[in-house]
């Protein structure tokens, strides 16, 4: 048996060694990753978003909220164009890393 655990455990040790190598720290203790960095890792980006939100990282901005163009557009009354976009970046709590 620990053999197949430390195999299941080498996986999330290689995407939590990506994860610190691409945050940079913040301003408050806890560490940013860029979306940007994430993608250009290629095939294994998925594994390190989703090993992000596991360990309480949280995206920022997802929504954007734009006018609707034309002559109408600034009608009270009107509601903006809602539309919805990748994170722009992730921030992790300072514990997520040690």
């Amino acid at each position: 048996m620990p053999a197949s655990s430390s195999r299941d455990a080498r996986p999330d040790g290689a995407v939590r060694a990506a994860v610190i190598r691409l945050c940079r720290p913040d301003g408050y203790g806890g560490a940013v990753i860029e979306r940007a960095a994430i993608i250009a890792e290629g095939s294994r980006a998925d594994e390190i978003e989703a090993w992000i939100l596991m360990h309480g990282g949280e995206p920022e901005a997802p929504v954007i909220a734009a006018a609707r163009p034309g002559l109408y557009a600034l009608r009270p009354g009107t509601e903006p164009v809602t539309r919805s976009r990748p994170p722009r970046r992730y921030v992790l709590p300072a514990e997520a890393l040690s």
